[in-house]
Order: C-alpha cells, then sequence, then structure tokens
C-alpha cells in the first residue's frame, strides 16, 4: 500500500470520496457509486487504518461501527429543553391558532413554515467545531438518553459538518425513522431468523436506536431527517425557519423535501390537505404536519407556554378506519390477571397494516357500544398503532345475536373471575397460580421489599418460566446448584449466589409475606396492617370481610380483594408449598390497640413529589407520631400529602372531599 505518505494521502481521498457518496445518497437523494463500490472502497479504508493505525479519525466513515456493547445508556442534560408542540385534529383549532399568532404578533397576515410530522423518535446531535460529538434522545424533554455510539452508525447522520468555518457549538434536532421499505426487509430479516418482527417503522426505528450493542442499531436501516436546531455558538443563524433548514441541508444534514412556506390559515389547511392525500405515495410514515411561524425573531417573540412553543402546531391526521366483520370474541389474560376482550376479525387493511385482532377494552365499554359477534365493525388503528373497534355498522346484526359475557372463570387457569367495586376491570383471582401471571407473581415475589430474593430479575424469570422449571413461587425452592448452573449466561458462581439468595430468603416476616404474595390493592403499607391486626397467616387466610374492614384503612374493596384471593384454592396450595419448602416467620398475638402519640387514629395517603422530602421519610415522619400512611385513597383517608405530578389519588381526594396538604402544611400539621 505504499510509505506512510501515500497511504495518509489515500485514506484522506477515501474519506473524501465515502462522505460525499453519503451526502449523495442520503441527502441529495442522487447515488453517485453503487453500493458494491461502496464497500469496495469501505473495506480499502479500514485496511489502510488497521496497517497504520495513526491515520485513524473521529469523523472516518470506518468509525460508525466499532464501539463495545454498553451496559446501560448515560444520560444528557438538554441545555435548551427538547419540549412537545400542541396538537390540533380540526380545522377550526388550526384556524384558532393562527388567529392567536397575528393577535399576538399585531400581523394581518403569518407567513408560516410546514413540514411533516415524522412518525420516529425525536434525537438531539451536537456538533463542536463541525464534529459529531454527542447524540442523545429526547427522553423527557430536558435529559435523554447518550445514545451517541449508536447515531454514529446511521449513514445519513454527517460525523462532520460540510462546512468552510465549522460552529463551535451546533446542537440539531431531527427525527429518527425507517422507510417503509427498509421497514419490510427488516421483517422480512427477523422472520427468517426465526426473530420477533417489528409492529410499525416507529417502533422498529426506537428499538434500535436503544440498542446497547451498537453493532445490532448498525444493522438496521435507520434514517435521519434534520428539523431545527437548539442551541448555537459561533453560528450565523438566517431570518427564517425554511432558510435554517436550508442551511442545514448545505451542511450536510438531511432535511425533508416536502418542506413548504405559506400564509394564514387557508394556507396551512391546504398545505395538509395536500400532503395528506400523499400520505400513502410517501416512502416514510408521517401522522400529520408541524406548522411553525416562519420568521425566527418572530418566534422568539411569541415564545414558550407551559411545555409547548406558542409559534408552532401539530395537526395530525385522523385515524385511518376500515369495515370488516367480528368473527368471535375471545379473553386474554394480562400479566397482572386482567381480563381483555379482543375481538377477531376479518383480514383488513387499515392505517398501513392487515388487521385480524382489535382490542374492546373492557366489557362495559363493550357493552356501550353494544358490538356482537356477526355484527360489520368499524375498525381503527387508535394514534396509529394500536387496532380497535370503534362501533357496529348499523343494520349489519344477524337476528338473535347473543350480547357478549365476561366467563366466570379464567380461560388459563380455570380460578374465578372477580370484579371488584369501583373497578372497570375483571381479573383473574388465582395470582399465584395462574400461568398468564406467572413471570409478574414471581418478579414481585422475588422483589426488594417483598422476599428479597438478590439476583433474579426479569431475564432470568423468563428463562426459569420458559424451560418449564418453575411454575408457582414455590418451584423457586425446588432449584438446585445445578440446574440453575445449565442456563443460559449462568455460570457456577451465579448459580450458588442465587441458590444462597433463595435459601436466605425463606426466613422473612409476616408483613413481607403478604405482600409478596401479590393480593390486589394490598400493598406495603396494607401488608402490614394485616400482620399487626391478626398475628398469623391463617387467621388472615380465615378472616371474613366484616373482621377484614376492622383492620383500619380497609374498606369494602380491598376486603373483597384479599377474601377472593384466600378463597381461590390455588392459592392456598401454592402457599402451603411455600410452607413445606421452608419458607417461615414469627408469629405472634393479634395487635389491634391504637398506636400512640398525636397523629393516632390519622391516616395519610402520599402522592406525587415533594419538594424536600422523600416518600420514605414522610413516611417515618408521619408513623412516627403514630399516624398511618397508606397506598390508596378511600372514605377512611384522613389526609393526602400532594406533591408535583401528583395523579388519579389526588383526583379521588378531591371527589371525596379529603383534606389536602402540601409540603409545607404536612409539615406545620407535624410540629401541632
Amino acid at each position: 500500500m505504499g510509505g506512510p505518505r501515500e497511504a495518509a494521502a489515500r485514506a484522506q481521498e477515501l474519506r473524501a470520496t465515502l462522505e460525499d457518496a453519503n451526502y449523495r445518497y442520503y441527502v441529495l437523494d442522487a447515488p453517485a457509486i453503487s453500493d458494491a463500490e461502496y464497500d469496495r472502497l469501505f473495506r480499502e479504508l479500514q485496511a489502510l487504518e488497521t496497517e497504520h493505525p495513526r491515520l485513524a479519525t473521529p469523523d472516518s466513515p470506518t468509525a460508525r461501527v466499532g464501539a463495545a456493547p454498553l451496559e446501560a445508556f448515560g444520560s444528557v442534560r438538554h441545555r435548551v429543553p427538547m419540549l412537545s408542540l400542541n396538537n390540533a385534529f380540526a380545522d377550526e383549532e388550526v384556524e384558532a391558532f393562527d388567529r392567536r399568532t397575528r393577535e399576538a404578533l399585531g400581523a394581518e397576515a403569518v407567513e408560516y413554515a410546514c413540514e411533516p410530522k415524522f412518525d420516529g423518535l425525536a434525537v438531539s446531535l451536537v456538533y463542536a467545531q463541525g464534529r459529531l460529538a454527542v447524540g442523545a434522545t429526547r427522553g423527557d424533554g430536558h435529559e435523554g438518553e447518550d445514545v451517541s455510539a449508536n447515531l454514529r452508525t446511521v449513514r445519513s447522520i454527517p460525523l462532520r459538518l460540510r462546512a468552510q468555518r465549522a460552529p463551535r457549538r451546533l446542537e440539531v434536532r431531527g427525527e429518527v425513522i425507517l422507510f417503509r421499505r427498509d421497514f419490510e426487509r427488516l421483517n422480512e430479516h427477523q422472520r427468517s431468523r426465526g426473530e420477533k418482527v417489528f409492529v410499525n417503522p416507529r417502533n422498529a426505528a426506537a428499538g434500535s436506536l436503544r440498542q446497547l450493542d451498537p453493532a445490532v442499531t448498525a444493522g438496521r436501516p435507520l434514517r435521519f431527517f434534520a428539523y431545527g436546531i437548539g442551541e448555537a455558538e459561533g453560528f450565523a443563524l438566517p431570518a427564517t425557519q425554511s432558510e435554517l433548514l436550508d442551511l442545514l441541508g448545505e451542511l450536510g444534514l438531511p432535511v425533508c423535501a416536502e418542506r413548504r412556506t405559506t400564509r394564514g390559515a387557508p394556507g396551512l389547511l391546504a398545505y395538509y390537505r395536500a400532503l395528506e392525500a400523499r400520505r400513502p405515495a410517501l416512502p416514510y410514515e408521517i401522522d400529520g404536519v408541524v406548522y411553525k411561524v416562519n420568521r425566527l425573531a418572530e418566534q422568539e417573540r411569541l415564545g414558550f407556554v407551559a411545555r409547548a412553543p406558542r409559534f408552532a402546531l401539530a395537526h395530525k391526521f385522523a385515524a385511518e378506519e376500515a369495515t370488516t366483520e367480528l368473527v368471535a370474541i375471545d379473553v386474554q389474560v394480562g400479566r397482572t390477571g386482567a381480563i381483555t376482550p379482543v375481538a377477531r376479525l376479518k383480514p383488513v387493511f387499515v392505517g398501513g397494516v392487515t388487521v385480524t385482532n382489535a382490542t374492546l377494552h373492557n366489557e362495559d365499554e363493550l357493552h356501550r357500544k353494544d358490538i356482537r359477534v356477526g355484527d360489520t365493525v368499524v375498525v381503527r388503528r387508535a394514534g396509529d398503532v394500536i387496532p380497535e373497534v370503534v362501533r357496529a355498522v348499523p343494520g349489519s346484526r344477524k337476528a338473535g345475536a347473543p350480547a357478549f359475557r365476561l366467563p366466570a372463570a379464567c380461560p388459563v387457569c380455570g380460578s374465578a373471575v372477580v370484579r371488584l367495586p369501583d373497578e372497570s376491570v375483571a381479573r383473574c383471582s388465582g395470582g399465584l397460580y395462574c400461568p398468564a401471571q406467572r413471570k409478574q407473581a414471581l418478579l414481585h415475589f422475588a422483589s426488594r421489599r417483598a422476599l428479597d430474593v438478590e439476583g433474579l430479575g426479569e431475564k432470568l424469570v423468563d428463562q426459569l418460566v420458559d424451560a418449564a422449571l418453575v411454575q408457582t413461587p414455590a418451584d423457586l425452592y425446588a432449584l438446585d446448584v445445578g440446574r440453575l448452573a445449565a442456563l443460559e449466561r449462568m455460570g457456577e458462581r451465579s448459580a450458588r449466589n442465587l441458590a444462597a439468595a433463595l435459601e436466605r430468603s425463606k426466613r422473612t416476616t409476616l408483613q413481607r409475606f403478604v405482600y409478596a404474595l401479590g393480593i390486589r390493592n394490598v400493598g406495603e403499607a396494607t401488608a402490614r396492617d394485616l400482620a399487626r391486626h391478626f398475628g398469623a397467616l391463617d387467621a388472615l387466610i380465615d378472616a371474613d370481610e366484616s373482621a377484614l374492614q376492622e383492620v383500619p384503612d380497609v374498606g369494602p374493596t380491598v376486603a373483597m380483594s384479599i377474601r377472593r384471593f384466600f378463597a381461590e384454592q390455588h392459592n392456598r396450595d401454592v402457599i402451603a408449598a411455600l410452607r413445606r419448602r421452608g419458607v417461615s416467620w414469627e408469629e405472634g398475638a393479634p395487635r389491634r390497640a391504637a398506636p400512640a402519640g398525636p397523629l393516632a387514629g390519622k391516616t395519610f395517603v402520599l402522592t406525587g413529589t415533594l419538594p424536600t422530602l422523600s416518600r420514605a421519610d414522610a413516611t417515618a415522619m408521619i408513623t412516627g407520631l403514630g399516624g398511618k400512611v397508606a397506598g390508596a385513597v378511600s372514605k377512611k383517608t384522613d389526609y393526602v400529602v400532594a406533591g408535583a405530578d401528583a395523579g388519579s389519588k389526588l383526583a379521588r381526594a378531591e371527589a371525596l372531599g379529603i383534606a389536602l396538604l402540601d409540603e409545607d402544611g404536612l409539615r406545620k400539621l407535624l410540629k401541632g
């Protein structure tokens, strides 16, 4: 290959040729060389850099693959938050957006930049001195995952910007997607290897980018389109959004050719309808269009509200619908025992896929829509992902078609199906026994606050269940080192550690054991109260609903849940097997006296995130003064302590008229 000088010159020439080929293929959509020629030049460059390691550079095309697999992704803080957009679904919402924008700017008409809304994964690319330094997912908008090694494998992302004078720092934002034809080829490849196929291009793109091994990502035909920037240092911004995208294209970043500029609401709606009509012919999936005020100075004037910019709007396409015949209604049993009715349909093509099954949500929803076997039904891909039955077509019903009723027994294990008051979902009551709930039950049983079996994680549970070694939690204690060591990626040392952890877990407490059973509505606090109140497991098992409601904060719903669990013989059999295999705890006399302290008899529920107190600290402060912290809001709850992002518990407390406290209010109450 000649001397060092000749090798350096040839390497530089090869890098320039390969970079130009990538640019022409992915940005200009005008390939300059064949795939075979590209591969030949790439291998030549690899050979040169192997023979002369000093020639390798961070932005060489060969640097796209080669990073070692990660154990976990690091985090990246976005200097400028990656906020989401407000959505519109109707023309009136678009017209209102235009009206608000005009009024805020004091303008008769506003110019907008319009572009497709890609159905992929939003990412951030940080270029330092023109070289790709960091790549991250959007995450929660403020912090994402560091997927730099994976993004380097995406051929359409330049490792170095095409600029005479590179900006000191430029954060480019865009979407990682899969083209439709590449998605089909990927699924064909998955099928040929007997591996799981992807549901849609978006899921495939997201799953591919979040692989811990960059080599896996490199084997997926991901693409990237830039749609904006987050921050820029040493970079002169143009006056408009449309000019900014033109400039990003000149820097070597792919930008979508379907973008347009227009004026006013009529122009926005015309663009929307034109692109919607062309949607099936586009090479990639889109789920709407995005409107942005074109002038960047006007964007800055408009600013942001809450978690979205005032200057932009996402106009979503309506979910695609089709009609077909409802052939049958089956039920599925979920990991937590939820019984869900599922429609079996004559195959119908909707939203880009052939649909044969669709959710019916729950029994109440099914009856509200009055859907029966034999009906012609309208099917929609909700969010263009999950198929659902929307309604029956009037006049299509066959005479005498019966209304659907959920089975009284679980179709998987035969245990009783129970629907608790105030719940819309019915559930299988055989939580410790039901095969459909097996993996979830085992993970909960072994979790840190339950039996605390160190080393028994999700992947190992999958192996144990799939190999038919474990059917119930009791089977865990029949495992020996030999069986464990024979599992894939286990080994003798790990097997001995797990066997020791299982042996240690046999000695536990009644509170932990009750919590480990996974009884619906029985969290740690309720398990503790049940253990204190009854003192012994058999007393708890034999208690009727009236006796159970004597326990603080156990109302009719929780009492029914506990009673139905222990009434199921399958669950009793597993508990008996656990005892036979050595799982034990100390039992004592019932402790039913009211706790002492200024908060004695008061029940608190914590929800959301408090400014300075952790949930554990707040719980300790309350219980230290004789109060009780429960996991669910009921009529017996005295106070709900609500922090940021409080959810359904806060709503239920407001509906029941329960006193609400923030952190300051809690501290004042605790001080008396």
